[in-house]
């Protein structure tokens, strides 16, 4: 697969893998995509998992209601706490 670049994202690519320790801007790349593909694959898996929890009942989902408020008092205490300054 071919993957073309403007000039100046080609330049910075070029220095970066130069700085980076990478034999070439080509190498850089492979890493940084098999990197990107590497964590995309842990989120799904995660999200499946997280997704059979629920179905299954093991966890039980929280209403946005009760995330928000909850955040709310977090927040309003975190304000009413003077500061150590």
């Amino acid at each position: 697969m071919e993957v073309h670049f403007t000039a100046e994202t080609e330049k910075r690519l070029n220095n970066l893998a130069l700085h980076s320790g990478r034999a070439n801007a080509d190498e850089l790349v492979q890493g940084v995509i098999e990197g990107y593909l590497n964590e995309l694959a842990q989120a799904r898996e995660m999200l499946n998992s997280r997704y059979d929890d629920l179905k299954s009942g093991r966890v039980r989902a929280i209403p946005g209601e009760e995330v928000d408020a909850y955040f709310r008092e977090k927040s309003a205490a975190a304000r009413r706490t003077p500061s150590d300054s």
